[in-house]
């Protein structure tokens, strides 16, 4: 078996004729968590969101579990994010109205998942999550950590193969920072494969490793120990 789970080759993104991406070349192994970091400015969220298929490289090629991903489908596009990619960005994007349950367990119903299944086991996720006892409560009833862990357990109801996070500890305080990573760590090493931007250098050391983007290009990879 392939242990490449996503390669980028070439990749290249303008925007009002500025070159945000320069050509990169990656690779993510299964079962790795890698990092991502560097200025603003450097392209690290356009990367990212090329990597979830949420945008399109103006040149370049992009492979996930081994085929080539054609961006002109949007169909083929949708059926990838929704069965083997999950997001976390730095704001939670929960929806309002909804409870954390109702959150959680949307992608399962868009999935076709009885609505019974489905909030059993958004249930078994947020118990995990130590939001056991924050079911009914909506987004604006729960604490900043507490809505991100929300945010994370939506985007773990899929069983991802692949999750990709933005920034996600970027409105959080040390304390919740630091818990937001280890249920990262936990989750990765149950087999999940996490790309995560940050600019955060204790949390790049967390991980297996990182790239270092400077002006649309990678001018460093760094093995963390």
């Amino acid at each position: 078996m392939d242990k490449t789970i996503l390669r980028a080759k070439g990749i290249k993104k303008f925007i009002r004729n500025y070159e945000i991406l320069k050509g990169i070349d990656l690779e993510v192994k299964r079962g790795e968590f890698l990092s991502v970091m560097g200025p603003s400015g450097s392209g690290k969220s356009t990367l990212l969101y090329i990597l979830g298929l949420l945008d399109a490289p103006d040149d370049g090629e992009l492979f996930l579990l081994g085929k080539k991903v054609n961006f002109s489908m949007e169909k083929e596009l949708s059926f990838l994010r929704n069965n083997y990619l999950g997001f976390v960005f730095q704001f939670h994007y929960l929806i309002p109205e909804l409870t954390a349950l109702e959150n959680v367990i949307i992608p399962l119903l868009k999935k076709g998942l009885p609505f019974s299944r489905a909030r059993e086991k958004g249930k078994e996720i947020l118990e995990r999550l130590g939001l056991g006892d924050k079911l009914n409560r909506k987004p604006y009833q729960l604490s900043g950590g507490e809505q991100q862990r929300v945010a994370i357990a939506r985007a773990l109801a899929n069983e991802p193969v692949l999750l990709l996070a933005d920034e996600p500890t970027g409105n959080l305080d040390s304390v919740n920072t630091q818990n937001v990573m280890n249920i990262f760590k936990e989750i990765n090493g149950e087999g999940t494969t996490i790309v995560m931007v940050t600019h955060e250098e204790e949390l790049a050391k967390q991980t297996h490793r990182t790239l270092i983007l400077r002006d649309g290009k990678v001018v460093e990879e760094r093995v963390n120990t």
